[in-house]
């Protein structure tokens, strides 16, 4: 299960080595490159587009459980229990005339959802979906991961910027300040989960931890399970989910940065913001409650599927799939708590919100890092869960 990208996990298969050997013989030259440039190209193209349609069903799970809290039955026409909604309002999207106002910048205006689009799909390389299943596993993963996010906020920004228009400039300017100031709060919650699993890579993050609810981070100690939150709510700010939609704000600006944008440009944003959730929810996941861990070990059940006579890979496949599964289940959790959380909450005033990042979670970030780094030097690393029970233990021996 130690397999560092999806390249590495499919060359293990005795297809990759037959082909890998057919096509050496064939073109003349070692195909080792070729070979892992194409496995990328397929896993990527399969990532984007499976990501591209949960962002279309984010759409209809927000509207179908906003329905669901208000005593309504939300989409129901288009297809069973209305669920093509998604695929008519894409179509929708792109039939509709793209427009650009005569004073705008039209190179910027162009390129902002581009650039919101690039950052969010940028982050995808090195979301850790299973053991085997990641793009790229980078030694510095959560830095990347971190810095690719934070072209969304430049897209918002220009967005509001080139439409030359008061109302979007004022969602821009809104959006700017709220994604760089959140920022500071998510990646100190980010730093203090790294001080604990002593890297910076995804897999050394989820390998840090285990598959029961007690070998997360979350309950790794106090001042982690505070992290968590912190970063959770940081993450709302940063994807301007309400309570914290001031970017957009359609009661004050009509609807903010994208107010001038039309057609499959508007489509853009909305597609980059449904998958940005399911990006932050996966992040909270991989760090504080175990990744695509799950919670019984893989390789016994690799044994037993051996013993039957079954392939060895067949198993491996088996276990990433049990991996994906759980990864997938509570970043889906995660995704629900997100949309219900916006029709349950007020939005905040834009006072309010920036008094919320810099007076409060600000200095709680700051202090759950520093309590993080007590905590490992006082007990060599050790989850209060293990002190405990060890405890427990040694106290029952005594006796």
């Amino acid at each position: 299960m130690n397999n560092s990208t999806v390249v590495s996990y499919f060359s293990q298969s005795n297809e990759f080595i037959h082909v890998h050997a057919w096509l050496s013989k064939a073109l003349g030259f070692d195909a080792t490159s070729l070979m892992a440039f194409v496995i990328f190209a397929v896993i990527a193209l399969i990532i984007v587009g499976a990501m591209a349609t949960i962002g279309g069903l984010g759409t209809y799970a927000e509207r179908k459980i906003s329905a669901d809290l208000q005593a309504r039955m939300g989409p129901n026409r288009v297809g069973p229990f209305g669920l093509l909604q998604f695929l008519a309002d894409g179509v929708k999207m792109i039939m509709k005339e793209d427009i650009i106002t005569t004073n705008a910048d039209k190179f910027t205006f162009n390129l902002a959802p581009v650039l919101c689009m690039v950052g969010v799909f940028a982050t995808l390389a090195v979301v850790p979906y299973s053991s085997g299943f990641i793009l790229a596993d980078l030694n510095v993963g959560i830095f990347y991961l971190v810095g690719m996010a934070s072209l969304v906020g430049v897209g918002v920004f220009l967005g509001g910027y080139a439409s030359n228009s008061k109302w979007s400039m004022l969602g821009g300017m809104r959006g700017a300040s709220q994604i760089i100031s959140y920022e500071i709060p998510a990646t100190i919650s980010i730093i203090a989960i790294v001080l604990l699993a002593g890297g910076l890579s995804m897999k050394t993050l989820v390998g840090a931890q285990g598959g029961l609810p007690h070998e997360w981070f979350l309950f790794h100690n106090p001042f982690a399970f505070m992290a968590f939150f912190v970063y959770f709510i940081a993450g709302l700010a940063e994807t301007n989910r309400a309570p914290f939609d001031l970017p957009e704000a359609e009661s004050e600006l009509v609807s903010g940065y994208h107010t001038e944008y039309s057609g499959m440009k508007f489509g853009l944003f909305a597609l980059a913001e449904y998958i940005e959730i399911f990006v932050v929810c996966g992040v909270a996941v991989a760090l504080f409650l175990g990744g695509y861990k799950v919670p019984f070990d893989l390789g016994s059940g690799a044994m037993l599927v051996e013993k039957l006579g079954l392939d060895s890979m067949l198993s491996q496949n088996i276990g990433q799939l049990l991996e994906l599964g759980a990864f997938v289940s509570k970043t889906l959790v995660l995704y629900y708590v997100v949309i219900w959380v916006r029709w349950t909450l007020p939005r905040l005033r834009v006072d309010q919100l920036m008094t919320l990042c810099w007076k409060y979670l600000t200095p709680i970030a700051l202090f759950n890092l520093i309590g993080c780094a007590v905590w490992m030097y006082a007990f060599n690393g050790k989850s209060i869960f293990t002190l405990i029970f060890s405890a427990a233990a040694s106290g029952h021996g005594g006796h």
